[in-house]
């Protein structure tokens, strides 16, 4: 028994010797396991620092190549910029019409399916059924009525969906019509305006060369406007040419990445190199408008340009915002033709070629005195014609010539007791007239447009009213219209207070309380009807 005793504790020590050994292997292998772990981790984020550092370098490398390409594309803007070939300006206007494909909604297009007999039949009869067959027949001329319904229901939903598609293809053929109409008779108005280009009409030469002048690809940020007036006997084009400010040419000439500090630092461009490539940059522009300016066809309506470079800034004395003239050139055809533009610098063509008044000191808006006055008047007027005393009996005003009917709006203004004049209608900012109340209280500009429209005046045009007063300091705007207005424009006029909405049959009163003349507008609001539509 002793010996059996002896014999069990040693077998006892051997298998916790052998747990133990066990337990021990287990716990070298999860440090191994943590150890291995914290290795793949360790080098894991030091990948990810690599990846992370050569991403910014990466982007600090594509910034600077950005500021490169930048000051690159200022600097070439004579070579890389050609003109396009067009014979006349009006070709940019010209549009084509494009057809829009019929495009119905899935509840038009895609037709239900019919029902069939074997959703509605009855299980056929089985055991004491059979007996029964009364019974199953009952069941039968039952579930066929329910059938014949749904099949009824199905076909009236069908010759509705069918009659609601007929409806939107010709509510379609309808849409795609008028637009034909309206790009055929936008490209009639445009053969009209390049009649009167060719006959050197000014207004028809100014109204397209802004056209053609604006439509000169220029690299981003860099503006656009410019404002035309022409001289049609010496055949001059004075052009209003809006310059950028320095803020244009990049004040960065690289960026590095500082692995210290995390970040991405930039090494400034030398202010003196910013003053030279922004005085060289305006050079270009000038030259460039005046290029364009002559490359128009046919040349002989212009025989000599001159451009006044403006730069919007601020006047220092009194700090309201303020037009610096930077650079006033006038050249002829012969002179400009004489120049190699991809190869001379262009503040020296301009200074000792051209003889032109550039800005000693342009980054500072330091002006010169322009050789013609940069203000090509605010409104470019027309002359007055009296178009109420050639209407006859109940004209239709919605036919009338567009020139016609914006002088009856004058006229009707100036009989209701205010002073007012028609805008010249190749650059008018969106004004067809400007009225003037004469009375000292609440008197003041007012800004008109007028619009002769078949259909509802979208909202736009009274925002775009809105936007026009606020840029010529109007006290009040008025929309005139022979159509109407939708709720939306209504609701904006309320809103903003100062503009007065005038429809097609407000505007017939009108004209017939103060010029006697009883006309008809023209245009008819649609009625708004309740319930379906019905097919006859």
């Amino acid at each position: 028994m002793q010996h059996q005793l002896r014999m069990r504790e040693r077998e006892q020590q051997r298998i916790l010797q052998r747990q133990q050994r066990l337990e021990a292997q287990a716990a070298r292998e999860q440090q191994r396991a943590v150890k291995a772990a914290e290795l793949a981790s360790a080098r894991a984020a030091k990948e990810q620092q690599v990846r992370y550092v050569e991403q910014r370098r990466a982007y600090a490398a594509h910034r600077t190549r950005m500021v490169r390409e930048r000051v690159e594309e200022l600097a070439s803007l004579l070579a890389s910029y050609v003109p396009t070939e067009v014979l006349w300006p009006t070709d940019l206007l010209r549009s084509e019409f494009q057809p829009r494909p019929f495009t119905p909604g899935p509840e038009l297009a895609a037709a239900s399916p019919a029902p069939v007999w074997e959703q509605f039949a009855p299980p056929a009869p089985t055991g004491w059924q059979r007996v029964r067959s009364s019974g199953y027949q009952r069941q039968v001329e039952q579930k066929r009525a329910d059938f014949e319904e749904a099949l009824a229901q199905h076909m009236s939903r069908e010759e509705h969906r069918m009659a609601a598609w007929d409806a939107a293809v010709r509510s379609h053929e309808a849409a795609e019509r008028v637009r034909a109409e309206e790009v055929e008779q936008s490209n009639a108005q445009l053969e009209v305006l390049r009649q009167r280009f060719e006959a050197a009409d000014p207004a028809a030469v100014e109204e397209c060369f802004e056209v053609f002048l604006k439509a000169a690809g220029l690299p981003v940020n860099l503006p656009i406007d410019v404002e035309v007036a022409y001289q049609s006997q010496p055949r001059r084009l004075l052009i209003d040419r809006r310059l950028p400010g320095i803020e244009v040419i990049p004040p960065e000439r690289e960026y590095r990445y500082v692995r210290e500090r995390d970040e991405i630092v930039s090494s400034a461009r030398s202010p003196k190199e910013v003053q030279q490539r922004y005085a060289d940059l305006l050079g270009r522009l000038v030259l460039l408008t005046m290029r364009d300016a002559f490359a128009v066809r046919p040349g002989s309506l212009v025989e000599e340009v001159a451009v006044n470079g403006v730069v919007a800034g601020r006047n220092k004395a009194t700090g309201r915002p303020e037009d610096h003239v930077l650079i006033s050139v006038s050249a002829t055809r012969a002179q400009f033709e004489d120049l190699v533009l991809t190869e001379l610098d262009p503040v020296a063509c301009l200074q000792q070629h051209l003889n032109a008044i550039v800005s000693p000191h342009p980054w500072d808006l330091e002006p010169v005195r322009p050789i013609f006055d940069p203000d090509l008047s605010r409104y470019k007027r027309a002359d007055s014609v009296d178009v109420a005393s050639q209407l006859d009996s109940r004209p239709v005003l919605v036919e009338m010539p567009w020139k016609d009917f914006e002088q009856l709006v004058r006229e009707l203004f100036e009989a209701i007791g205010m002073q007012s004049w028609v805008t010249q209608p190749s650059k008018d900012d969106g004004v067809d007239a400007i009225a003037i109340n004469p009375d000292p209280v609440m008197g003041g500009e007012c800004v008109i447009q007028a619009k002769r429209y078949k259909k509802v005046v979208e909202i736009d045009a009274v925002r775009a009213l809105a936007g026009v007063m606020e840029d010529k300091h109007a006290s009040r705007g008025v929309l005139v219209t022979t159509s109407w207005f939708g709720k939306a424009s209504d609701d904006f006029a309320r809103r903003h207070n100062r503009i007065q909405l005038i429809d097609g049959a407000q505007l017939k009163y009108l004209i017939k309380e103060h010029l006697g003349k009883d006309v008809i507008p023209g245009a008819i609001k649609p009625s708004r009807r309740r319930g379906p539509s019905t097919r006859s």
